[in-house]
């Protein structure tokens, strides 16, 4: 079984042991002056690309977007993408891992887990004006790295992110009517269904790990985004087959038994019940 390639975070990181691993660079340092061109692998960490001017494409985990000037994307570790910048882009990429971003603060730490669940987001120019002065002074605290350059990073990173979701304010999708719990406990579905689809496929057991009932964890996920747990199990496991059926050269049985399927013919058919097709055409039409 082949693994998708992982990157890891730039060799210029802060490590300050406990603190956790950061990185900025300016685009124009990254690009070099080329094109940059990067086939599907995922990160064991979080990215954060800010596109001042520029073009390109950046697919993530399969959904394709125009790379354009004021764009921002951002990636949670585990997703799989593609991205293509021109020589010219403009703009930041920031890096880091959860042991800098977490802070131990209830209230950044939830907004932290709304920010994740937006991949993509255009800003208008005022605002986008506003989140280019914060990273301008992030790449300079870091650059320069005076006393205190740590905490003047996490600070201005809070503000980023506060201002990031007043321009996306509904990340997940959810009706701004869902209270704070349903939101709390379906983001905690979600981050279970990423770390545990290859064990565990039932209902029964995600709502036990969150000390619920099935028929109230089906009524926090239909609430939030209009689907059952069901189908999100489903989305999830068809997610993470499609990763290793275009990232890996891996066969269709070996990514059926890293899913959990002993039956690979039955994961077959679950995958073309839900695509149209099979793994192996999926892999030959999407590439």
């Amino acid at each position: 079984m082949k693994s998708i390639p992982v990157r890891h975070i730039a060799h210029t990181s802060i490590d300050q042991g406990t603190t956790g691993l950061f990185s900025i660079r300016n685009l124009r340092d990254v690009l070099n002056g080329k094109d940059l061109v990067h086939e599907l692998h995922r990160h064991d960490f979080f990215f954060v690309l800010m596109v001042e001017e520029g073009n390109g494409s950046h697919e993530i985990d399969f959904v394709p977007h125009k790379v354009h000037d004021r764009t921002i994307f951002l990636l949670r570790p585990g997703q799989v993408h593609k991205l293509e910048l021109t020589a010219e882009s403009t703009g930041f990429l920031m890096e880091f891992d959860p042991f800098f971003i977490l802070s131990g603060c209830s209230l950044s730490d939830q907004r932290w887990k709304k920010v994740i669940g937006k991949n993509f987001c255009e800003i208008e120019v005022a605002r986008f004006n506003s989140l280019q002065t914060i990273l301008s002074k992030i790449f300079n605290e870091f650059t320069n790295r005076q006393d205190g350059y740590l905490e003047v990073i996490k600070a201005s990173l809070s503000i980023f992110f506060i201002e990031f979701l007043r321009q996306s304010s509904n990340p997940n999708g959810m009706p701004a009517t869902s209270n704070s719990y349903t939101r709390e406990r379906f983001e905690e579905l979600v981050r279970l269904l990423e770390t545990n689809i290859g064990t565990m496929k039932n209902v029964s057991q995600y709502a036990d790990m969150l000390n619920l009932s099935s028929y109230q964890l089906n009524a926090i996920t239909k609430a939030s985004v209009g689907k059952t747990v069901s189908d999100l199990i489903n989305e999830q496991i068809l997610l993470e087959a499609k990763r290793y059926l275009l990232a890996t050269p891996s066969q269709v049985k070996e990514i059926a038994d890293h899913l959990g399927y002993e039956d690979v013919s039955y994961f077959i058919r679950f995958f073309k019940k839900h695509t149209g097709q099979s793994p192996e055409a999926f892999r030959k039409n999407f590439k």
